[in-house]
């Protein structure tokens, strides 16, 4: 038996309206959650789990819904290769509730424009929520969604992070274009030539 503690306010999103949340948690993996509305301890009963490792995954899921992602994004880590980062804000600015709203506006930005340019370049979900930025995403964004946000913490300037994730994507695809050549069964000359001049393209913008 597992035990995570949420947020009171957030009771509400674990369990679900009438709850259909706890009951499709049930349902996907055999975890049972008994949730005490009181002290918002969620318990994790894993007696009829279908295998021993999906209740590290169930925890994720509480965590995430309990950090504010919706139950479709929450539930991309019941997927393998799906993680969750819980990053705090007290670890870059100290305990000073004003400190702690000026970073919260910095990672949001007018108008939602960072928390959206950040989610774009990468594929990864962000929640800001208390003092806490948290973020889902898989294998290949994860980490640079997790850098570009520890960035913005530490102080970078919104045009440095917003260059760091352009150059990510560019590598990310010329990486995708090696993949394609590579896996190709003696492609003809034009074939090839058409991917090189695809990166030469690329190589030119830098």
């Amino acid at each position: 038996m597992k035990e995570v503690r949420v947020p009171q306010d957030r009771v509400g999103a674990i369990i679900g309206k009438d709850g259909e949340i706890k009951r499709a948690i049930r349902e996907r993996t055999g975890v049972v959650l008994s949730v005490d509305s009181e002290t918002g301890e969620v318990f994790l009963d894993n007696s009829k789990a279908k295998d021993s490792l999906v209740v590290m995954k169930v925890e994720e899921v509480v965590k995430a819904l309990a950090r504010g992602f919706s139950p479709e994004n929450a539930f991309k880590l019941l997927e393998d290769d799906f993680y969750l980062e819980i990053m705090d804000i007290h670890d870059y600015v100290g305990k000073d509730q004003s400190h702690i709203r000026r970073m919260k506006a910095r990672i949001i930005g007018k108008n939602g424009k960072t928390r959206r340019i950040i989610e774009t370049m990468t594929g990864a979900y962000l929640c800001i929520y208390g003092g806490t930025v948290a973020i889902i995403g898989d294998v290949n964004s994860f980490e640079v969604a997790k850098r570009a946000v520890d960035m913005v913490l530490s102080g970078s300037e919104h045009a440095t992070v917003y260059k760091f994730l352009e150059r990510k994507r560019r590598e990310s695809k010329l990486a995708t274009l090696d993949s394609i050549v590579n896996i190709q069964k003696e492609p003809g000359m034009d074939e090839l030539d058409e991917f090189k001049d695809l990166k030469d393209e690329d190589d030119s913008e830098e």
